[in-house]
């Protein structure tokens, strides 16, 4: 009897997502009764569409350039989807004998996941379904972090590092850096790890968890430029006000997707008009989610094995769960892998807690700086100040 398998990938790709997909292929075929290991072609489009891409196919000696190549190699999307979307899912599926199904994606991705297991479930098949988590915000609900958020965090670190470094050498203006992370602050709060070592790092991290006031971060400056006159900001696009309105207007949304306005051009040119001090704004954007060179090898690992992990588990007959990392410790780093039910991860974004914010709202904590140091995937580049 013919048995299939097939990926699906969804939402923003980031620098490990084909890592994740390597580790899919490389545990499916060691399983003898697969006949067939499909990929949708530009995600759920793809499978709509019945746009299928035979992955066993690829050369070996080709399979491991996907732990080097950023971006999503078979493609992904954001389709809104309707219930007789997971209806016809479902029946094709079943005329193209596939019996597994691998969502691998974040927060809207489980969520389709968890409907397609649903609708699989009403219809009675024995079609299994599975979560591989990925996102570069980390805001995923239940696992410790996620595959895409080491190598954005190392990014940004590294990014605000050499940031640091010049603002240090001609210190004449501030700076702010604009980073991801709409309603969750675990990217920005990254930059905070520019500090690491005798390097200095930024001097205020302004998170969405926060209300954030304009007034207080006029103030916050002010204060800072009274000792120093190079200063650094690390800033969230998704800043927003007391009242819970965007400190800058989207330009544009649709759905959940939103597309920010320039909070960073914003927030120079508050010091510029209030304060008459020369500032200028950074907005990494895609490259912090694309970057090989600087992907972290704790994060590539980790995908990887949430891959297999997946494929694994669904292969053996589970179905509806989602693969999520348990930390054990963090010195020495040790995590461990386990099935959380799809139903606990829909949807349920998960922000910074409080224990990682500092009281005055503008910086982070040392129990951040211990939980994100090891996803880092070791020290940054070192540097030197004469």
């Amino acid at each position: 009897m013919e048995e299939n398998l097939l990926v699906v990938h969804g939402g923003g790709p980031t620098a490990v997502i084909n890592a994740s997909l390597y580790g899919v292929i490389r545990e499916a075929k060691q399983c003898q009764r697969l006949t067939h290991l499909y990929a949708a072609k530009g995600g759920t489009g793809g499978l709509l569409g019945e746009e299928l891409i035979e992955l066993e196919t690829i050369p070996e000696e080709r399979l491991s350039l996907l732990l080097q190549t950023p971006g999503s190699a078979i493609g992904t999307s954001r389709d809104p989807l309707e219930q007789a979307d997971y209806e016809r899912m479902v029946q094709i599926l079943e005329r193209k004998k596939i019996r597994y199904v691998l969502f691998n994606g974040g927060n809207g991705t489980m969520d389709a996941c968890g409907k397609l297991y649903r609708a699989c479930r009403e219809k009675g098949t024995k079609i299994r379904v599975m979560g591989i988590p990925k996102t570069m915000d980390n805001d995923i609900a239940v696992t410790d972090h996620s595959p895409g958020y080491g190598s954005a965090a190392r990014y940004l670190a590294q990014s605000v590092r050499e940031v640091c470094a010049d603002v240090r050498s001609l210190p004449i203006h501030v700076v702010v850096i604009e980073a991801s992370g709409r309603n969750a602050g675990w990217i920005t709060a990254a930059g905070a790890m520019a500090a690491e070592g005798d390097m200095p790092g930024p001097d205020l991290i302004y998170l969405p968890e926060r209300p954030f006031d304009e007034e207080r971060f006029i103030g916050d400056v002010e204060k800072l430029l009274r000792r120093k006159t190079g200063i650094v900001v690390v800033a969230s696009e998704g800043l927003k006000g007391a009242d819970g309105e965007p400190v800058v207007e989207p330009v544009f949304q649709s759905g959940r997707s939103t597309y920010f306005g320039d909070v960073s051009a914003h927030l120079a040119n508050l010091v510029i008009r209030r304060l008459g001090y020369k500032a200028r704004s950074e907005k990494p954007g895609l490259l912090g989610r694309a970057s090989i060179a600087l992907q972290s090898p704790v994060d590539r690992e980790e995908a990887v094995l949430a891959g297999r992990e997946a494929c694994r588990a669904v292969l053996d007959g589970e179905s509806g769960k989602m693969v999520a990392f348990r930390r054990v410790s963090d010195d020495p780093y040790r995590m461990e892998p386990f099935l959380a039910p799809i139903d606990e991860v829909m949807l349920h974004e998960r922000t910074m807690p409080d224990l990682y914010i500092n009281e005055a709202g503008n910086g982070v904590t040392e129990a951040f700086r211990e939980w994100c140091r090891p996803l880092l995937g070791g020290p940054l580049s070192g540097m030197i100040t004469l």
